[in-house]
Formats: structure tokens, C-alpha cells, sequence
């Protein structure tokens, strides 16, 4: 059994990836199915049970995978993900960098008057602390998934830019799954999504493949979000279409966020740049 699982690291990396996946619906379904019918009267607590059990099985499975499939017994050592010092000051660099770009995107358009500060609607040192917890767990989830399962299975087969440009589709695609009308109602966000795909690839390579970067630049940008949206501590003037500065309030979907992440993108990049001339010297 075990030589034949070896064969699928010889498979395509599209069909490893839809592989890995048809059995990790296998492993959930089953127990996330009866969540739904059991708790149907609380949504909220069925979205978290079942997306907890899912990423519970994602990791269970990347165990399983890199030993059969692959022959590594720590498969998420090579996605990055591993516990060291430097690690750590990179997640600390990253929580800070998204937090200054997405509070310096606010702090412009409110000196432009298009938007106004305001006092906020709710506990703020509770919404700060909400906010850290589960932008710290979607930065973690989202990059352990994006830029080190899928990233790792595409550059087995394909070069580092074909790779880059694949794992930002897929990561932008997947967030963009909604009925048509509110995809041409939010079509800005699509390419701040892949942008943002791209800029999070870089920030990984620029760290000499370390997940900390990434994985804190993610959660800052969710972070400081949260904190000004659920704070309530920004009201928009309507002078201005949504179009720049964000469909449905979301900093992204909007030409002033694409300015700031094509920024961040371009920082990122050069650090890649930067990063690869220290290695040849």
C-alpha cells in the first residue's frame, strides 16, 4: 500500500492537489455533516466547530501525506513553518508592517476627506484583543495552506515564477467564490487579491522561505482592519466612489488600497531581490 501512495508524488501537481483534497472531504464530511443538522440553530458556532475540524484534518493529513506520499516526516518544516527565534521576529515584523500600511491607507484618506474618524461604538481594548486572536489564527491557517501546502506542491513541477502566479490565482479565486452579482458588484477586489497573493509569495522568499513573514503581514493587515471596521471608528463621507475607496468598505476593493498593496508588493519584491544577491555573495 504504502509504495503505491508513493506513486502520487509522480502525479501532476494539480491532480496531488485535488487528490489530497478528495480525501481530506472523505475524513470531514462525515463528521462536520451532523454538526449542521445538530446545530442548525446557531450558525456561527457550526462555521467555527467545522472550520476548526477541517483545519484539524488539514494537518493531520499534511502528517500522513509528507510520510507516504513523500518519505518526510516533517513535511511542515519545508513549508516553513518552524519554531526559531528569527522566525518569530519575522511574524512580529510582518503584525507590524500590515498594521502601519492599512492604518496609513485611513490616515490619508481621512487627511483627504473621504472618510472621518470617529469615537469608537464598542469596548475597543475587547474588539483590539478580538481582533489579534483571530487575525493571528486566519494569518496562520491561510498561509500555512496558500504559501506552504499549495506553494510547495506547485514548485515541485513548475519554475518559481510560474509558481508564484499559480498560488496568487488559487488564493484569489478561492476568496472570490460568491453569486455573480456580487462579483461584478466587487470585482476591484480580484486583483487586490491576487496582489496580495503575490506580495505574501515574496514576503515567504525574501525570509529564505521562512512562513513568519508572511504569516505576520497576513494577520496585521486582517488585525488593523477588524479593529477600524468593528470598532466602528471610521465613517464614510460619500464624496467619493466606493470604487476608490473600497466596495462595500473593504480597503482593497478600492484604487487607493491596490496604490498601497502595489507598494507593499514592490517592497516585498526587492527584499526577494535583495535577499538572493546576499546568497550569491
Amino acid at each position: 500500500m504504502k509504495s503505491k501512495l508513493t506513486q502520487f508524488a509522480q502525479y501532476p501537481a494539480p491532480a496531488r492537489l485535488g487528490i489530497f483534497l478528495v480525501i481530506l472531504s472523505l475524513l470531514w464530511l462525515p463528521v462536520a455533516a451532523p454538526l449542521y443538522f445538530l446545530l442548525a440553530h446557531d450558525s456561527n458556532l457550526v462555521t467555527i466547530l467545522t472550520m476548526g475540524l477541517l483545519f484539524g484534518g488539514f494537518l493531520l493529513l499534511l502528517r500522513w501525506w509528507g510520510k507516504n506520499v513523500y518519505g518526510r516526516s516533517h513535511l511542515l518544516r519545508q513549508y516553513g513553518l518552524v519554531r526559531s527565534r528569527q522566525n518569530g521576529l519575522d511574524l512580529l515584523k510582518g503584525l507590524g508592517i500590515g498594521l502601519l500600511f492599512t492604518f496609513s491607507l485611513f490616515v490619508l484618506e481621512g487627511l483627504l476627506g473621504w472618510i472621518q474618524f470617529q469615537t469608537p461604538q464598542a469596548v475597543l481594548p475587547r474588539v483590539i484583543l478580538e481582533g489579534f486572536i483571530s487575525a493571528l489564527g486566519i494569518g496562520f491557517a491561510e498561509e500555512l495552506v496558500f504559501r506552504g501546502w499549495v506553494l510547495d506542491e506547485l514548485q515541485r513541477d513548475y519554475t518559481l515564477k510560474a509558481s508564484l502566479w499559480a498560488d496568487a490565482l488559487i488564493f484569489a479565486l478561492l476568496h472570490f467564490l460568491k453569486p455573480l452579482s456580487a462579483v461584478v458588484r466587487t470585482l476591484p477586489t480580484f486583483p487586490a487579491l491576487v496582489l496580495l497573493g503575490l506580495t505574501l509569495v515574496w514576503a515567504k522568499r525574501s525570509s529564505g522561505g521562512r512562513l513568519g513573514l508572511s504569516m505576520g503581514l497576513h494577520a496585521g493587515l486582517v488585525w488593523a482592519y477588524y479593529i477600524l471596521n468593528v470598532g466602528q471608528l471610521v465613517q464614510y463621507s460619500n464624496q467619493i466612489s466606493p470604487w476608490i475607496t473600497g466596495v462595500d468598505r473593504n480597503p482593497i476593493a478600492g484604487v487607493m488600497g491596490l496604490l498601497f498593496l502595489g507598494t507593499l508588493a514592490l517592497w516585498m519584491r526587492k527584499r526577494v531581490g535583495q535577499a538572493y544577491r546576499q546568497r550569491r555573495s
